[in-house]
């Protein structure tokens, strides 16, 4: 009888970090809202906004790309909150960062099929 209640007591512990976790994945829906004014340089559907980049002397690059999809989710929460090259840093709350990378995953490029 002890052993269970131990059990019962201490799970909630075991479940909390899943929980956590859980809770850091955006929505893609608000992330597209959101992405509203990032859109002006990195294009409405992420493939970059060549008269900005032509105006900027700079290769904006394409968020569904590979080498972009393969940053994790902290390398591109530190782009865009200290900003990189040109590009300014962005003021958001953690929810509203999840949510544009969550968008930002969502432009991902389909594998070529072979």
């Amino acid at each position: 009888m002890r052993l269970r209640f131990r059990i019962w007591i201490l799970s909630p512990l075991f479940l909390l970090p899943l929980w956590m976790f859980a809770g850091e994945k955006g929505d893609a829906a608000k992330g597209k809202t959101l992405y509203g004014r990032c859109s002006v340089c990195h294009g409405p559907s992420g493939e970059g906004n060549e008269a900005m980049a032509k105006a900027y002397g700079v290769k904006i690059p394409e968020l569904g790309s590979k080498e972009i999809q393969a940053l994790d989710d902290a390398a591109l929460k530190k782009v865009i909150a200290e900003g990189k090259g040109k590009m300014q840093p962005v003021k958001l709350s953690d929810a509203e960062m999840n949510d544009i990378i969550a968008f930002m995953r969502s432009l991902k490029k389909p594998m070529p099929k072979q």
